[in-house]
């Protein structure tokens, strides 16, 4: 069944531009399709495409609690640009108070466990309250950020959250984001130009030096093979 759907959907926007299959599949599912933005330059390139077009679909971001005031910002300028309010999901108030008290504020430097305990309760678990009752989840991954997203399809069936995930500029270059960004005047964060190519949480987060992999900024103290958050774990 999953997979006739993904095969009905994938005839349904062959051939169409991003904005126009963003918009197929608004009007397909009206009212369940949703838009996850961490406020990235991919992030902003699929706001715009969004907003400026009036597709009706829901954005939402999630606030760790940990986020830099740059993010802050950029969600600021964004909500400014377009004139509108992107909704923002926050972690389990108690649950970060419990991880706090028992473990410190900074556990999650002192192993893999400790950390993906931290991204669940700050990250995966305010995703899923976002992502219910959704039927189409959209995402700005792009192929080239790390290995394991080289071979995604555009068009995926996501089995723990039992819903559709599009990733609408997958085969685009960081230079085509970028370009698209500059272009169009979208509002970035600034933390771009400094060398931050994969943004999140402040104290596991950091700039890349030239010739890295575009994710070694995140997590930089683990191993390679290891570093996603648990948002798009298989």
């Amino acid at each position: 069944m999953n997979e006739t759907i993904i095969s009905s959907l994938n005839a349904a926007i062959e051939g169409k531009s991003e904005t126009e299959s963003l918009a197929i599949l608004a009007d397909l599912f009206p009212g369940e399709v949703v838009f996850s933005t961490s406020l990235g330059y991919e992030d902003q390139v699929i706001t715009d495409f969004i907003l400026k077009n009036n597709l009706n679909i829901t954005i939402f971001t999630l606030d760790t609690g940990r986020l830099f005031g740059e993010t802050y910002m950029t969600l600021q300028k964004t909500n400014n640009r377009y004139d509108t309010k992107i909704k923002v999901y926050y972690p389990q108030t108690d649950s970060v108070e419990t991880l706090v008290s028992t473990k410190g504020p900074l556990s999650f430097y002192d192993s893999v466990e400790n950390r993906k305990e931290c991204c669940f309760i700050r990250k995966v678990e305010p995703l899923n309250r976002a992502l219910k009752g959704a039927k189409i989840w959209v995402t700005g991954i792009r192929a080239e950020q790390s290995g394991n997203r080289h071979d995604m399809p555009q068009l995926e069936w996501d089995e723990a959250h039992q819903l559709v995930k599009f990733h609408p500029i997958l085969h685009w270059s960081f230079e085509e984001v970028k370009g698209y960004v500059k272009s169009n005047g979208i509002p970035y964060n600034p933390l771009h130009d400094k060398g931050f190519v994969s943004i999140g949480c402040a104290p596991c987060t950091r700039a890349i030096q030239e010739g890295e992999d575009f994710r070694a900024g995140r997590w930089w103290w683990e191993d390679e093979s290891k570093k996603e958050c648990g948002l798009h774990a298989k």
